[in-house]
């Protein structure tokens, strides 16, 4: 049957009788294509049914369709005619893993940050009444997403209207772990219903959302109603994948292609060493916004379950219920995606620099991330972050700088402290041939002209592109600041002895160390360069083809360094 789908209309136009047919071809198609390029399977495998009954009962692209989060979006994908481009899944020039307008006009919202789709459904519905367009708007909603403040400021401004925004509530009981907090208590216990009718939104439920028949007649009855309303879906994270209901850990929420290696990552490392941390101090707390499994605070969680909190999928509450924890006496360590920390820029600035309290943040998939694409690029901490009073931030180049850096992270006492480091296999220790002030020396030549400053995991890059520019008889000097903000006077001073001095690093350039470099030493002899990532949005591809792609590898800084000189 996926075959003969090009439209919803297609969708629409099927008998009843052959739904649970096209269900099974469904699952059997996403099993098969996520295990080969890799992404998101256990989220989309729960989301079959109901995601069929809302093309049945609604018409994209005239009716919105929305997702939140967007990784619950691939059976949409496939209803909408790109099954054909499913084998480019996340590949460089292909099918993204979320919404993307660029694909498809049933596309709209690009999200892929959690608890954001219901402002947008309430943005739209305001415009479609104001412009008298008949249309509707349907969030896909998981219960997970319902942890996100967001949520409910949405929430209470689409319950005080009249607008007909249908809220699909697909609750599985789990983000990547069990939906965490008061709010999932109630749905557990079926009492979420007066909530919701006391915010001013019909409720319909529970439906069993693995059952089309049933999600599709819940649909047209909210449909009917004209007003704003819930329909509350039970659905199985992985369902009708063994394998994927079998995993505790997260039922298979992301995979990864088939043939990928694995070995040792930066997590990894984080993970081990935040453990040793805390068995050495009592004081030490690590927050996470509902995933502990991708940031690596599982050990941690299952050795100290009591310092342990998973917040949901709420960053700025997490951010700011740190810096109660700081003015308690403790030292915490919240652990995010990079990307996800933007939405917490205002609490880290006023309620934790603000008070010059030490927490610590260990920012996962920092700069260049992958497949994931331009929302989950980590590419805008480094340039942001310095410009909030009193932070200091660290980019550890090897696994030992990594548990360096943490450790000197959590020993501040008076402010705030970040460690970023990329999605990415570690590689081997990078030896320093000695410090000076706070950051370290790894290469030096007599006379060099040139420096460059290898931010963290860009270290290896830049010590083979001296290695190349030797050859050319170039001298050059490598360094790694370490801490990256604020920008060590020594590391002015020791810059401000070389002809040409370029600072490597993965993140955007504005507001980057080079940048910031480069104000410190205007008016002196030396030429200082910012070799980063452009300011715009990336598209997704692997990491080593994007850092490649933007010069970020030993070919490209030599290229640069040379052209720079002026040598041929």
């Amino acid at each position: 049957m996926l075959a003969d789908i090009t439209s919803p209309a297609d969708v629409r136009a099927l008998p009843s009788a052959k739904l649970r047919g096209l269900a099974e071809e469904i699952r059997s198609f996403l099993v098969t294509k996520v295990h080969r390029t890799g992404g998101h399977l256990g989220p989309n495998l729960g989301a079959v049914e109901l995601t069929i009954a809302v093309h049945r009962v609604f018409s994209s692209p005239t009716d919105v369709v929305l997702f939140d989060t967007g990784h619950q979006s691939y059976v949409h994908k496939m209803l909408t005619g790109r099954c054909a481009d499913f084998d480019s899944l996340r590949q460089a020039g292909g099918l993204s893993g979320y919404p993307s307008a660029a694909e498809s006009a049933h596309d709209v919202v690009e999200n892929s940050h959690a608890s954001t789709a219901l402002s947008y459904a309430d943005g739209l519905a305001k415009a479609f009444e104001l412009s008298g367009a008949d249309r509707r708007v349907v969030a896909i909603v998981g219960d997970g997403a319902l942890t996100g403040g967001m949520c409910w400021e949405a929430l209470n401004n689409i319950g005080g209207a009249s607008r007909p925004v249908v809220v699909l509530l697909n609750d599985n009981g789990r983000s990547y772990d069990p939906t965490a907090g008061g709010f999932a208590a109630a749905l557990r216990a079926g009492s979420a219903r007066p909530l919701f009718e006391a915010m001013g939104l019909a409720y319909l439920g529970e439906v069993d959302g693995h059952d089309v028949h049933a999600v599709e007649q819940a649909l047209w009855e909210a449909k009917s109603l004209g007003r704003p309303v819930v329909v509350h879906c039970k659905t199985v994270k992985g369902k009708g994948y063994a394998a994927a209901e079998a995993d505790e850990a997260d039922r298979m929420h992301a995979v990864g292609a088939s043939g990928a290696s694995g070995g040792r990552t930066w997590t990894d490392a984080f993970s081990d060493e935040i453990v040793r941390l805390g068995a050495e101090r009592r004081d030490v707390v690590c927050l996470s916004a509902a995933m502990l499994e991708p940031v690596g605070l599982r050990p941690f969680s299952r050795r100290f379950p009591d310092r342990t909190f998973d917040v949901g999928l709420a960053e700025q509450h997490a951010v700011t219920s740190a810096a109660g924890m700081a003015m308690g006496g403790l030292h915490p360590v919240v652990a995010v995606y990079s990307t996800f920390l933007s939405r917490a820029f205002d609490q880290l600035l006023m309620d934790v620099a603000l008070h010059r309290l030490p927490v610590t943040f260990v920012l996962d998939r920092a700069g260049v991330t992958g497949a994931d694409g331009a929302s989950h690029h980590g590419m805008w901490d480094a340039s942001v972050l310095p410009v909030i009073p009193g932070l200091r931030l660290a980019a550890p180049r090897d696994p030992a700088s990594l548990a360096a850096l943490l450790r000197e992270a959590v020993e501040v006492s008076d402010g705030p402290t970040v460690v970023r480091y990329p999605k990415a296999a570690l590689g081997p220790d990078v030896p320093a041939v000695r410090r000076v002030s706070h950051f370290d020396v790894l290469r030096e030549a007599p006379d060099a002209e040139v420096l460059l400053i290898a931010v963290g995991p860009l270290a290896p890059a830049c010590l083979a592109a001296a290695e190349e520019l030797a050859a050319h008889d170039v001298r050059v000097n490598v360094v790694d600041p370490r801490w990256t903000a604020p920008l060590d006077p020594h590391l002015v001073k020791y810059s401000g002895q070389h002809r040409l001095v370029l600072a490597v690093e993965d993140t955007t350039s504005t507001g980057a160390l080079g940048a910031r470099l480069g104000q410190a030493l205007a008016g002196s002899p030396s030429c200082v360069v910012t070799f980063a990532l452009p300011p715009r949005f990336l598209p997704h591809d692997t990491r080593a083809r994007i850092m490649r792609a933007h010069g970020l590898d030993s070919a490209g800084i030599t290229t640069s360094v040379l052209k720079r000189l002026g040598v041929k």
